[in-house]
């Protein structure tokens, strides 16, 4: 608020422009389709041994899901393109209902593995789109509170589906994968109905785009890129197959590693609003420095942790360090591709998956043939790659939003 001089207007204050009525639609919808992913996840596998599946079978079935999202990514940067991001969107979402009321009527294991990974493709039709469609429609001054906005969703989403599925599971276990039919049906007509055709600057048509080889020059999305693939490793490696193992060898149950996971998912939480309003303040460099550095440092301090309660606090800190990385890489993505779509989101997005996809596998074998400490140390130091490649980062101006 500025004061009046003798004789001049009232004071007025200033306020910081809303974001797009889309981010909040987008960010409706993730939260959606991760309720409803947390509604059939943990029932998945008890749904599967009903058919006579064992492990390697359930195993085959949560790989071939991210095989075609990985697959499937090169293809929907052309699609956006040539059909707008919008139409995508709803087909993937549209792919993902038919994935989910189809596998309630399965008939056998062969049929569940062929309609659970129709759901792989639809995923990413959907998580490309809908990325590509947030970091068109959102400013430059505003995209790291955008993508902020957008994972408060799935984070959301996420916490609250695994709890009610396994409610539904008590009456049914086809229940879960009906309601995320419903659930994404929901979704696709929120989308249809709210969210503008010409909304995304991706969507039109003729509209050139940024080729890969351009992308890969230029330093901001390199990095960006490599704190994805760091954070698919870290989040589906270490977080998803490591801590849980390690918790249980400690002599806790699985309920512990609930605990752990919910306390700092809430911390995650409550820290990724402020942490999007950081990446646009005070800039992409800072925050990709800040994120990287926290996380780093929460992931190497887990080499030494022999206790429940410390495991539980660098958890937390880690949460605190991927707050900023849940908008910051996504912002320099979105100032690089400057709106326009193509293959530099699906590039993006498919570091994330590579992380996830070989991050479990390898832990595994690291923690099995060297120890659980070098299993950490392997996070810790895809981290410290990304910590030093931020700071590479230069200044670029700042009415770009982006590095300062």
């Amino acid at each position: 608020m500025t004061a009046a001089g003798p004789g001049g207007a009232p004071p007025v204050a200033t306020a910081r422009p809303s974001l797009p009525r889309e981010v909040y639609v987008l960010s409706v919808v993730g939260g959606c389709v991760m309720l409803g992913l947390g509604l059939v996840v943990p029932v998945l596998p008890v749904y599967a041994a009903t058919f006579g599946a064992g492990p390697a079978q359930i195993g085959a079935i949560v790989a071939l899901f991210a095989f075609l999202r990985l697959a499937t990514s090169p293809l929907c940067g052309r699609l956006g393109v040539r059909f707008g991001e919008r139409r995508v969107l709803v087909a993937g979402l549209l792919l993902s209902a038919l994935s989910s009321a189809l596998m309630a009527f399965a008939g056998s294991y062969e049929q569940l593995l062929v309609f659970r990974g129709l759901g792989g493709v639809g995923s990413v039709l959907f998580s490309v789109s809908a990325l590509a469609t947030l970091l068109a429609v959102a400013p430059p001054d505003q995209r790291g509170r955008a993508g902020a906005v957008f994972e408060t969703g799935f984070v959301l989403g996420g916490i609250c589906g695994p709890a009610l599925g396994g409610l539904l599971a008590s009456i049914t276990l086809s229940a879960p994968f009906l309601v995320y039919a419903v659930l994404l049906l929901a979704a696709a007509a929120l989308t249809l109905m709210v969210l503008r055709t010409g909304g995304t600057a991706g969507a039109e048509h003729g509209r050139d785009v940024v080729g890969l080889p351009a992308l890969l020059r230029d330093r901001r999305y390199v990095v960006a890129c490599i704190a994805a693939l760091a954070q698919g490793w870290v989040l589906f490696g270490l977080r998803g197959a490591l801590v849980p193992a390690v918790v249980v060898a400690w002599g806790h149950d699985v309920t512990w590693v609930g605990w752990a996971f919910t306390i700092s998912t809430v911390v995650q939480t409550l820290l990724i609003v402020p942490a999007g309003r950081i990446v646009d303040r005070a800039g992409r460099r800072p925050a990709m420095i800040a994120g990287t550095g926290v996380a780093a440092a929460a992931v190497t301090a887990l080499v030494f942790v022999d206790g429940y309660a410390w495991l539980v606090v660098l958890l937390s800190v880690y949460a605190a360090g991927t707050a900023l990385l849940n908008a910051a890489p996504a912002a320099l993505v979105g100032d690089v591709v400057a709106g326009r779509g193509g293959s530099g989101v699906a590039v993006f997005s498919m570091c994330i998956d590579v992380g996830a996809m070989v991050g479990p596998v390898l832990v595994g074998l690291i923690a099995e043939r060297v120890s659980v400490p070098a299993a950490f140390g392997s996070g810790a130091a895809l981290l410290a790659v990304a910590f030093v490649a931020s700071w590479t980062l230069t200044t670029v101006g700042q009415n770009q939003g982006a590095d300062r």
